[in-house]
């Protein structure tokens, strides 16, 4: 009974709402073998027990949301946006839920948001560090376009003093039929 939900499904089951990481009511009580209507009646009789910091409404534009990304319909559901629990609101949750499936439960959702805490953790030094890098790739970057700027202006011929520049044939010979483009004839004479 110690593994009783793995923490691949539990982290599948927890979504980034208002700029925190929470669980819904809905997918809770399913964990914890409950109804949802169970679960919120415990978290109503102990109101005190979760603060906004812990647990809050959802607005009807976050379900409807929702319901369109999780692809749950809209009928035959919830009568009312339901609830989101944050990491502290779920540990909480324990203290309201007191069978031993909960209990266990709570347990590996507690790991699961740890868990994916630290995996953001390492994900932030990674994009610090991919910036530092693409920071030097772009100083570098720069200077081959100087480096290359330097060669081309060292291997365009010099003017000698006295004569005029010479253009190159294709574009323009006197005496000949000018040229225009990429080397048609224009009509004109």
């Amino acid at each position: 009974m110690a593994e009783l939900v793995t923490l691949d499904v539990i982290e599948n089951r927890i979504y980034g709402i208002r700029g925190k990481k929470v669980m819904l009511d809905r997918d809770l009580a399913g964990l914890y073998g409950v109804t949802t209507g169970n679960l919120n009646k415990g978290v109503k009789r102990n109101i005190e027990r979760f603060p906004d910091d812990f647990m809050f409404q959802l607005t009807p534009e976050e379900t409807k949301n929702l319901m369109f990304q999780i692809g749950r319909s809209s009928w035959g559901g919830t009568r009312k946006p339901g609830y989101a629990f944050t990491e502290n609101g779920v540990a909480m949750l324990s203290s309201v839920l007191s069978s031993e499936r909960a209990i266990l439960v709570n347990i590996q959702i507690i790991r699961a948001f740890v868990r994916i805490r630290n995996l953001l953790a390492d994900n932030t030094e990674l994009w610090k560090a991919i910036e530092q890098h693409e920071k030097r790739l772009n100083n570098l970057d720069r200077q081959i376009q100087i480096g290359f700027a330097a060669l081309k202006n060292l291997l365009q011929p010099q003017p000698q003093p006295g004569k005029p520049p010479q253009l190159p044939e294709k574009e323009y010979s006197p005496g000949k039929e000018k040229k225009m483009g990429f080397g048609k004839a224009s009509g004109r004479r």
